[in-house]
């Protein structure tokens, strides 16, 4: 996506933490300018103190909006008007919604008939409605987790980086490995396995005659299918050192004319297969 790309992006502070405002607008700060910065709530209420400090360091304009009835949260309709009288405005490319709640799933889907870029950001909680109903979308709590384990103190580091790694995994440590990715039953974040075998179809049905496919196309695609599918959810930073961790795919690199680095994967010859998606366990009635 182009980085000139204009977005608003729209908080909901009655259901996302402050915690994750830096996370947010780092996040917003990948696809595009955050033109719009706002963030819906009662700041009378005490639960959202936290949020004064942050909105001021940050520059996000606070919308005030009462509760009228008890138990009806009446941020969701200022929110969504909000964001209609700026898609007609013509002044943005995109909407980022923070928020946990599928309230916006119709909000999403209205947004991207009318051709705009959503961008969906929330917990691992979000119904899976919300997360489909965006171009993509971005669990703040597993952000969140892989950045903290990322700022390591420098001895941990150290051993981290010298610890020994497998170089060829076979069937029984690559279905380790995505047996260990799985998430829980509370969790709406597509599981591993079914990533996995997604990319093993992807690669099968798209390469060359020589089964070579191209891993930049092989990432826009995930992306369409999968809202949702993120490196950084499962411990990396780039694509191609993910697919290498899952032990089904060659990978071969070529440098063009101008210098630049392409990827091509494709599946190996052993017929390693990822496991079949295990049903969620849940405690008996």
């Amino acid at each position: 996506m182009p980085t000139d790309s204009k977005f608003a992006v729209l908080i909901d502070a009655d259901n996302i933490p402050d915690r994750y405002i830096k996370l947010v607008l780092d996040e917003i700060a990948r696809d595009g300018i955050a033109t719009f910065r706002r963030c819906y709530g009662d700041w009378t209420s005490s639960r959202l103190t936290g949020w004064k400090t942050v909105l001021l360091e940050n520059a996000i304009t606070p919308v005030q909006q009462y509760s009228y009835t008890f138990g009806k949260n009446a941020t969701d309709s200022a929110m969504i008007i909000d964001a209609m009288d700026i898609l007609y405005t013509g002044q943005v490319t995109g909407f980022c919604l923070v928020s946990s709640d599928s309230d916006f799933t119709r909000l999403a889907v209205r947004l991207r008939e009318s051709g705009m870029q959503v961008v969906g950001m929330g917990e691992s909680k979000t119904p899976k409605a919300f997360v489909n109903a965006c171009n993509q979308f971005r669990y703040l709590d597993l952000l969140l987790s892989a950045r903290e384990k990322s700022e390591v103190p420098s001895d941990d580091a150290t051993q981290l980086r010298e610890s020994p790694r497998p170089t060829r995994p076979g069937r029984k440590a690559v279905e380790a490995a995505l047996a260990a990715c799985f998430v829980d039953g509370n969790s709406s974040q597509t599981d591993l396995c079914t990533i996995a075998l997604a990319i093993r179809d992807m690669v099968a049905e798209a390469s060359g005659d020589d089964g070579w496919m191209f891993s930049g196309e092989l990432g826009n695609r995930l992306a369409k299918r999968y809202p949702d599918f993120d490196v950084r959810n499962y411990g990396f930073y780039k694509l191609t050192p993910f697919l290498e961790s899952l032990g089904i795919f060659e990978m071969r690199s070529t440098r063009t004319s101008g210098g630049n680095l392409l990827i091509y994967v494709r599946l190996k010859d052993d017929g390693i297969e990822a496991p079949a998606p295990q049903p969620a366990v849940t405690e008996a009635q």
